[in-house]
């Protein structure tokens, strides 16, 4: 696996059945089962392409019924499971797949979200439909830098800096974290260099980079 996959793995709880949504190749579910993590995994796909090298990489698997592969759109044509894992797409179009999830009633108890985009969406959509966020936080993998998004179902309520952030970047300050919010500081103050930026859009970006100072 990827770095980014294995860091995505680490934050997956035990559980006797386990869906990763979206799986392309399906290595975390293959994982999941090789290392007794799950007893039986769910793959899914929406292009059959991909999903047809889930099912060789778990052929094994799937020959002594520990696993089962569905094209599907998100949670769609895949049966209830306790986990599930989105990873590798934006957060706009996780919202999406989650919100139908509801409607179908298939949302499972614990989620473990990977958005590439949006995370601070994806929080505030979470929240709304029954999840409480034990873990969210900044991993850098293969030089980018990911938000790995955990979730149980229960009550919660999200903080402005909070859904900006991700909780565990607030309240621990990982490495990783701190190591965006420089590169996002050095970007804005870059940015203010520019001769035809007007002074109101300088002032803009001179503030955004001062408030982000306090969580490096």
């Amino acid at each position: 696996m990827t770095e980014r996959l294995s860091r995505i793995f680490a934050e997956i709880p035990p559980c006797k059945t386990f869906a990763d949504i979206a799986c392309d190749h399906g290595y975390i579910a293959c994982e999941m089962l090789y290392s007794g993590k799950c007893e039986r995994a769910v793959v899914s796909d929406i292009s059959e392409k991909s999903l047809e090298k889930a099912r060789t990489l778990l052929a094994p698997y799937i020959k002594d019924g520990r696993a089962q592969s569905f094209v599907s759109d998100g949670f769609d044509n895949v049966p209830k499971t306790e986990a599930a894992l989105i990873a590798g797409i934006g957060g706009t179009l996780m919202a999406e797949i989650l919100k139908r999830a509801e409607r179908e009633d298939k949302l499972p108890d614990t989620l473990v979200l990977q958005p590439m985009k949006h995370a601070s969406k994806v929080r505030v959509f979470a929240v709304e439909i029954g999840y409480r966020i034990e873990k969210d936080f900044t991993v850098k993998a293969e030089g980018q830098f990911y938000d790995i998004i955990v979730l149980k179902k229960g009550k919660d309520k999200l903080s402005k800096e909070e859904t900006e952030f991700g909780r565990t970047n607030i309240t621990e300050r990982p490495l990783a974290f701190r190591e965006k919010m420089r590169e996002e500081i050095g970007k804005l103050l870059s940015y203010t260099e520019s001769e035809t930026m007007t002074d109101k859009t300088r002032a803009i970006m001179l503030k955004k980079a001062e408030r982000l100072k306090k969580y490096v």
